[in-house]
């Protein structure tokens, strides 16, 4: 398991706390493909880049978790990094994604947030596999 960080611009630690309440509520929408609050929850531009270096966009993700070609059974995130500047921040985990398939896959993922009229939107995600038997780090 990694060391929570809470850094940055002497940030009030609050901040960090909401900064991963706020990711676990993202990514439990996209897995309730609950797609009104994922919605709300990523900015315009968005973009995400899937372990496999697939990128897609907003519109794109949010339609590949509508009809099923990306669907999240369970997303379970180990401790979050948080980095905080004064409007944007750095989300930084390993997590567990599971599939219909049955396959979970290991990832770290790392979330870039902005304030916009005191809101942090998620606009931009890197998901990076790691390998089975890797040295967790």
């Amino acid at each position: 398991m990694t060391q929570r960080l809470d850094s940055g611009s002497g940030r009030d630690p609050a901040i960090a706390d909401h900064l991963r309440a706020r990711e676990k509520q993202r990514t439990q929408a996209l897995v309730a493909k609950d797609l009104e609050l994922a919605g709300r929850m990523h900015a315009p531009e968005y973009q995400l880049v899937t372990p496999a270096g697939r990128t897609f966009d907003k519109a794109g993700y949010l339609e590949a978790i509508r009809t099923g070609e990306l669907n999240y059974l369970a997303w379970e995130p180990d401790a979050m990094d948080v980095r905080v500047g004064t409007d944007m921040a750095i989300v930084r985990y390993q997590a567990t994604l599971r599939f219909p398939s049955g396959k979970g896959v290991r990832c770290w993922h790392t979330d870039s947030y902005e304030l916009r009229e005191g809101e942090w939107l998620a606009v931009w995600s890197q998901a990076t596999a790691i390998p089975p038997g890797a040295v967790p780090g």
